[in-house]
C-alpha cells in the first residue's frame, strides 16, 4: 500500500495503531485524507477517523489484500512527481500541543534510505534485517523498510516487539542486522532465556530514538558479540542526521558525526555557534530537513531559521567533531538555579547492578523550584533501598545533581517504539510531599 500510494502520486500519512477512535479524526482531518487503508483489528478507530474526515475506509482481513490486488487492473502509468514534492506526512508526538505533520519529500526519503543502507549499514542482498520498529515511525519506515528495499535486503517483520520473540526470529531467520531503541536492547539483554538462543548471525546493531546508556551498550555487546552503532535524528530530519560511521572511530555515548551532505552545529539561545565542548542546542542543515510542518507556517518558521533546523535537543561537540546528546531542552531540570541534565544522572543509575531501567525527571518543589526525581525499575528478584541508591549516585555526581526523590515502579510508560515517555511518568503523592 505504501509504495502503491507513492506510485500513484499521492501522499502517505502513516497512522499510529495505538490511537483510539476519538484521536484518529485529527490525524485524518488535518491533512485532508481521502482514503484510509486499515487492518481489520483497528476497524473502530479507522472508521471513526475516516467518518470525521469524510474519507473512504477500506478494511483488510487475512487473504483479502491478495484478492484486492488480483481483482485490480495492473497500473500501466506512474504519476510523475518531482524530488521536492511531499511524499509522506509524519505527525510528531504532540508533546507541546496539537501534533504537527512533518512533510518529508521524495528526495528526503530517497537520500536518507540510501545513506542509511549503504554508507552506514553497508546493507546488501545477503542481509536480513529484523523489522521490530513500527513502520509509522520514521526510524522503522526509513532505516528499516525503505533501506531494505533500497539495497535488496530481506526484512523479517515483528508486528509488536517482544524480547523473546525477537531472539527467536534472530535465530530462526539468521538475522544479520538489528535496529532498535535502547529499551529494546535492555529487554533482550535481560531476557531470562537469552543464552538459549543462537544470535551469532548478528553482524551489526543500530540504535536511535533516544540516548543509549553506555553501560547498556557495553553489556549488550559483551553478551551478543555484536557492535552497536548509535545514531541520531528526528522525524523532521527524515530521520538520520548523524551516526557513528563504521569506517571511523566509534565513541560510546556519542551520536557520531553528521551523515554525508548534512551539517550540524551547536547554537546558543541567540542563534550563535558556541565554543567546542560547550552545551547548546543542536541545529541541522542538509538534504534531510523536512519541507515544513503541514499547514503550520508559524511553527515551521520557528523550527527552521536560515536553513537550520532547531532540534530542541541539547548537546555538545568535541575536538574530533563528534556530537554528544546532553538532553532534551524541555527536559532540563533547574534545581535552585543549577542546570541538571537527566541523562547524566541516568548514566550513573544504569551502572547499578540491580537496576534495569531508570528515568530522571523534574519534580515540583516549593524550595528549589524543581527537585531531581528518579523512577526506577529493578531487575527481577532484586531489592534496593531508596536512601542507599541516593548515596550511590551522590558519590558519583555533584551534590546538586543526585535525585532527592526516588520511587520504584514495575515498569515505565513507553511509546510505540519503546521509547520511555517521561511526560507520562506519575510521581507518587508520598514522593511529592
Amino acid at each position: 500500500v505504501y509504495y502503491g500510494v507513492l506510485r500513484a502520486g499521492c501522499v502517505v500519512v502513516p497512522m499510529n495503531v495505538l490511537l483510539k477512535a476519538r484521536e484518529t479524526g485529527f490525524y485524518l482531518e488535518d491533512p485532508g485524507a481521502k482514503l484510509v487503508f486499515a487492518w481489520h483489528d483497528f476497524a473502530e478507530a479507522a472508521q471513526a477517523g475516516a467518518e470525521a474526515a469524510g474519507a473512504e475506509c477500506i478494511l483488510v482481513k487475512p487473504g483479502e489484500f491478495e484478492e484486492l490486488i488480483g481483482a485490480a487492473e495492473p497500473a500501466t502509468e506512474v504519476t510523475e512527481r518531482s524530488a521536492g514534492d511531499t511524499a509522506v506526512i509524519l505527525y510528531t508526538s504532540g508533546t507541546t500541543g496539537k501534533p504537527k505533520g512533518a512533510e518529508l519529500t521524495h528526495a528526503n526519503l530517497h537520500k536518507n534510505a540510501e545513506v542509511a543502507s549503504s554508507t552506514l549499514g553497508e546493507f546488501s542482498e545477503e542481509d536480513t534485517l529484523l523489522g521490530a520498529l513500527p513502520l509509522f515511525h520514521s526510524f522503522g519506515q526509513t532505516c528499516g523498510m525503505n533501506s531494505s528495499i533500497f539495497q535488496g535486503a530481506c526484512l523479517s517483520m515483528l508486528p509488536r516487539f517482544d524480547p523473546g520473540k525477537a531472539l527467536e526470529i534472530i535465530e530462526r531467520d539468521k538475522v544479520t542486522v538489528f535496529q532498535g531503541v535502547p529499551t529494546m536492547y535492555v529487554a533482550m539483554l535481560n531476557h531470562p532465556e537469552r543464552e538459549n538462543y543462537d544470535v551469532s548471525c548478528l553482524r551489526l546493531c543500530m540504535s536511535g530514538g533516544s540516548a543509549m546508556p553506555v553501560e547498556v551498550m557495553r553489556g549488550f555487546e559483551e553478551a551478543f558479540g555484536c557492535k552497536i552503532l548509535e545514531g541520531y535524528g528526528l522525524s523532521e530530519t527524515s530521520p538520520v542526521a548523524s551516526f557513528n560511521h563504521p569506517d571511523k572511530e566509534r565513541k560510546p555515548g556519542s551520536i557520531g558525526t553528521p551523515i554525508a551532505g548534512v551539517e550540524m552545529k551547536i547554537f546558543d539561545d541567540d542563534g550563535k555557534e558556541v565554543d567546542q565542548g560547550e552545551v547548546g542546542e543542536i541545529v541541522i542543515k542538509g538534504h534531510n530537513i523536512m519541507k515544513g510542518y503541514w499547514n503550520r507556517d508559524e511553527a515551521t518558521a520557528e523550527a527552521i531559521k536560515d536553513g537550520w533546523f532547531y532540534s530542541g535537543d541539547m548537546g555538545k561537540v568535541d575536538e574530533d567533531g563528534y556530537f554528544f546528546i546532553v538532553d532534551r531542552k524541555k527536559e532540563l531540570i533547574i534545581r535552585g538555579g543549577y542546570n541538571v541534565y537527566p541523562r547524566e544522572v541516568e548514566e550513573v543509575l544504569y551502572e547499578h547492578p540491580a537496576i534495569v531501567e531508570a528515568a530522571v525527571i523534574g519534580v515540583e518543589d516549593p524550595e528549589m523550584g524543581e527537585e531531581v526525581g528518579a523512577a526506577i525499575v529493578l531487575k527481577a528478584g532484586e531489592q534496593l533501598d531508596a536512601d542507599e541508591l541516593k548515596q550511590y549516585v551522590k558519590d558519583e555526581v555533584a551534590a546538586y545533581k543526585y535525585p532527592r526523590k526516588i520511587w520504584f515502579v514495575d515498569e515505565l510508560p513507553k511509546g510505540p517504539t519503546g521509547k520511555i515517555l517521561k511526560r507520562e511518568i506519575e510521581v507518587p503523592a508520598e514522593v511529592e510531599a
